[in-house]
């Protein structure tokens, strides 16, 4: 697929971001439950998610050309791609997305229900979909 230059800049801004994002919230998560500090746990909940956003927005800046606006806008626009693109399909970016946003960054970070054994599920699950990201789109 030929991108313009100025999109695939955008496209490693983002996934730069996302893996940045990744592991801070994973040391994070560990400064937190080392020393019983559920806002360093909640907050590496929320730089999860923020990883999430920003691998999402690479993936449908590379399909698409654009970066949504909004929360609604990228499952949307992961609905449509899996229509037409089979390994967006077969991943589950939408599905993945969505549990996600309801687990980390409402449950956790907004809520603080910390379950910490839950939390270091999804935070892992967090960087495997940034990995499963940079894979799809070979960077």
């Amino acid at each position: 697929m030929a991108l313009r230059l100025d999109i695939m800049v955008r496209v490693r801004v983002c996934v730069d971001d996302a893996t940045r994002f990744v592991n801070k919230a994973l040391r994070e998560f560990k400064a937190g439950v080392n020393n019983n500090d559920m806002i360093k746990v909640r907050d590496a909940a929320k730089k999860a998610w923020d990883a999430e956003v920003q691998a999402t927005n690479a993936l449908i800046l590379y399909y698409l050309g654009k970066t949504p606006s909004s929360h609604w806008e990228k499952r949307h626009l992961l609905r449509e791609l899996e229509k037409t693109e089979p390994k967006i399909e077969g991943l589950g970016f939408r599905d993945r997305y969505s549990a996600k946003e309801k687990n980390l960054h409402e449950t956790i970070f907004y809520e603080g229900l910390v379950d910490i054994d839950e939390a270091e599920f999804k935070l892992e699950k967090a960087r495997r979909y940034v990995d499963d990201v940079k894979k799809l789109l070979g960077l």
